[in-house]
């Protein structure tokens, strides 16, 4: 049974250094991924291996945790070279890896041996990458096990409050994506460099192996009220209830069926 926002904020906050404003904004959309996937997930939590990638605080993470999933958590040192995540990691039992560079993620994830991941969360991390990402998910399909899955989510391009219905940016002439002022204030991965259709998220994995399927491929209303920075009235709400695509954010979840293709994807100029 998935911890509640309270019991969880209860169990972070001792350890201090955790963003707590973080923490409430996004548990709904937590909550809502892990009932998702446990939806028809076959395999016992206490037999289940969970790699979080960009696990940041380990909120996330920390409900499978609590729920007797084996946890590992990688992301960058910002997070999880704090003290108080260290500790918190410890005392819930949850492996950390430290990877200083995602798009070469080999020697951090050598800890890891092959086929020993059942479920791979790979949550708002997709709309973040701003290398090349076959080298990553080579590393990926190596340790995730046959008939073990990917979670994918992240927002969706063509929700009626996304970023495609910005006719004043169409008609400035000021393009799509991040805007100037975001690319020289913020850090790098805190911009969505790109955001996914449903179809493209699809064709993504299927580009990268014959390997993966799609179990499913899901639009998601907004996970709660005032998750969005653009807040929906009436008229919005009915149109994203009525049409799926409208809705902002996207669940997919692909599974390794069989480890016979491979990744064989070279990039090149």
């Amino acid at each position: 049974m998935t911890a509640s926002l309270q019991h969880l904020e209860q169990r972070l906050t001792p350890y201090g250094a955790t963003d707590v404003d973080y923490l409430h904004h996004h548990y709904a959309r937590y909550a809502a991924t892990k009932s998702e996937f446990e939806s028809d997930w076959p395999r016992r939590a206490a037999d289940s291996h969970v790699l979080d990638i960009g696990a940041h605080w380990l909120h996330q993470c920390a409900l499978y945790a609590l729920d007797g999933y084996r946890v590992t958590a990688l992301d960058l040192p910002a997070t999880l070279e704090c003290d108080s995540t260290a500790a918190f990691a410890r005392d819930h039992d949850i492996a950390l890896i430290v990877c200083r560079d995602l798009e070469r993620p080999a020697p951090a994830l050598a800890s890891l041996a092959d086929d020993s991941v059942d479920v791979v969360l790979f949550t708002e991390i997709i709309e973040h990458i701003t290398f090349n990402p076959v080298t990553l998910w080579r590393e990926i399909y190596r340790v995730l096990k046959p008939g073990g899955r990917i979670i994918v989510t992240t927002p969706n391009y063509y929700a009626l409050r996304g970023r495609s219905w910005a006719p004043q940016r169409l008609l400035g002439r000021f393009g799509a994506g991040p805007t100037t002022l975001e690319i020289l204030h913020k850090p790098t991965y805190a911009n969505h460099w790109k955001e996914y259709s449903l179809r493209e998220v699809i064709h993504y994995f299927c580009l990268l192996s014959g390997d993966f399927i799609t179990r499913k491929a899901l639009y998601q209303p907004e996970y709660a009220d005032g998750y969005l920075h653009r807040r929906a009235g009436r008229l919005a709400r009915w149109l994203e209830r009525r049409v799926p695509l409208l809705r902002p954010d996207l669940y997919v979840e692909i599974e390794l069926v069989h480890k016979q293709a491979g990744i064989g994807i070279e990039p090149a100029w």
